[in-house]
């Protein structure tokens, strides 16, 4: 069996185009709706939108790779990168750089792609790594760069990487492609091909020790970012998250061969619902400010603060929902006082109650879009859930 760089015709990749075709369309539709909703927030809720995204990016990039950060941390860094907070609370060095390497491809997605911005991100993605012989620069090791699991004694191979010898070829002609194929590039590509083509392109050579698929999965960000002419904040790394087994599997397949219309199709689906994502966030925000601005004078002290409370937890809210119990917590109104309170919040249209008594739970009254999965058949239709 050959890998996908061990054929005579890499790194010529060859797919079904027509099979993108409606992913592509719906892409850039989408994309058109979230560049027309954000203009409807204000400054805070924007700067929310960003913060939030960006935080849960750098989050969930990391936890693909086995890495739990602390959620605080990263987003106390992403607020600092930005300039919009003075809080010095301590980060470990792994959380502060990786939040430096996504807001620093928010501020430079639409920049050429450089070696010397790879060997940046590399840097920050690796702080803290005490381990590692090669950081800021291309791997060396002499030994095979290979994928594995199972057990030590028989080791299951899923990929093998082109040998350090070959890196710096490979890697100029990945920048040469990346840049040749953008929207004003001599090779355009369409935004879901571009960008899908950029990470498996990327993993396939594998340049660095470690850090691959956390900046391979901002190469596709940044390339779907250049796509659209703004930074897209999609939820590509959270979506990828929740299907992370089909992610290895699909990517696995697809280094073997140079036909990558599944990849691509995948990868596409994957696009589209990271898109929802975006997109019920915005909506989100502007619905929560529509029902902040209607309520306005309306509520007492500990009602605002619980309401604000309940949106700090974003969409999904409390888990659960906001229950009597939570309501205490949050204001120290006694029992009594957090009954009328509730009452009296869903008779302003502030709440919608599901449950009775004790299984009471509380919810903002905004209606929120539904998160679906989106698959592309073999017809290259866009089939929603």
């Amino acid at each position: 069996m050959l890998w996908n760089w061990q054929h005579h015709d890499w790194p010529n990749f060859v797919w079904n185009s027509n099979r993108l075709v409606a992913a592509e369309r719906r892409f850039l539709l989408s994309g058109g709706l979230f560049i027309g909703a954000i203009k409807h927030l204000g400054s805070n809720e924007c700067n929310q939108l960003t913060v939030e995204t960006i935080s849960n990016e750098a989050l969930k990039t990391s936890e693909i790779e086995g890495e739990i950060l602390d959620r605080a941390s990263v987003q106390s860094s992403v607020l600092r990168q930005f300039g919009l907070t003075t809080n010095k609370q301590r980060a470990r060095p792994e959380e502060q750089g990786i939040a430096e390497m996504m807001v620093n491809l928010y501020h430079t997605f639409a920049q050429p792609l450089t070696e010397k911005t790879l060997f940046a991100w590399h840097k920050m993605v690796m702080s803290g790594q005490r381990d590692l012989k090669d950081i800021a620069c291309y791997r060396t090791g002499k030994e095979p760069m290979q994928v594995i699991s199972g057990k030590i004694d028989t080791p299951k191979v899923h990929f093998e990487a082109p040998p350090s010898s070959r890196l710096s070829y490979e890697m100029k002609r990945f920048i040469a492609w990346f840049n040749q194929t953008g929207s004003a590039g001599e090779e355009f590509l369409p935004a879901l091909t571009r960008a899908g083509i950029a990470h498996l392109y990327f993993e396939s050579i594998h340049p660095f020790e470690d850090g691959n698929g956390r900046i391979g999965r901002a190469l596709a960000e940044k390339s779907l970012a250049q796509s659209l002419g703004q930074p897209t904040l999609i939820a590509l790394a959270s979506t990828i998250l929740a299907r992370r087994k089909d992610y290895y599997k699909a990517l696995e397949a697809a280094s073997k061969s140079m036909d990558i219309t599944n990849w691509l199709s995948w990868f596409a689906g994957i696009s589209l619902e990271a898109q929802q994502h975006t997109l019920a966030l915005t909506e989100f925000l502007i619905e929560k400010t529509k029902l902040l601005d209607r309520l306005n004078g309306q509520l007492n002290d500990r009602q605002q603060k619980a309401l604000l409370r309940v949106f700090r937890e974003g969409p999904q809210g409390f888990k659960g929902g906001l229950s009597a119990g939570n309501y205490i917590k949050i204001t120290g109104a006694s029992p009594a006082t957090a009954t009328r309170d509730l009452v009296d919040m869903i008779k302003k249209g502030a709440l919608v109650r599901i449950g009775e008594h004790r299984h009471a739970r509380y919810h903002p009254n905004i209606s929120l879009s539904t998160i679906k999965p989106v698959t592309i058949n073999d017809q290259g239709e866009v089939i929603v859930e």
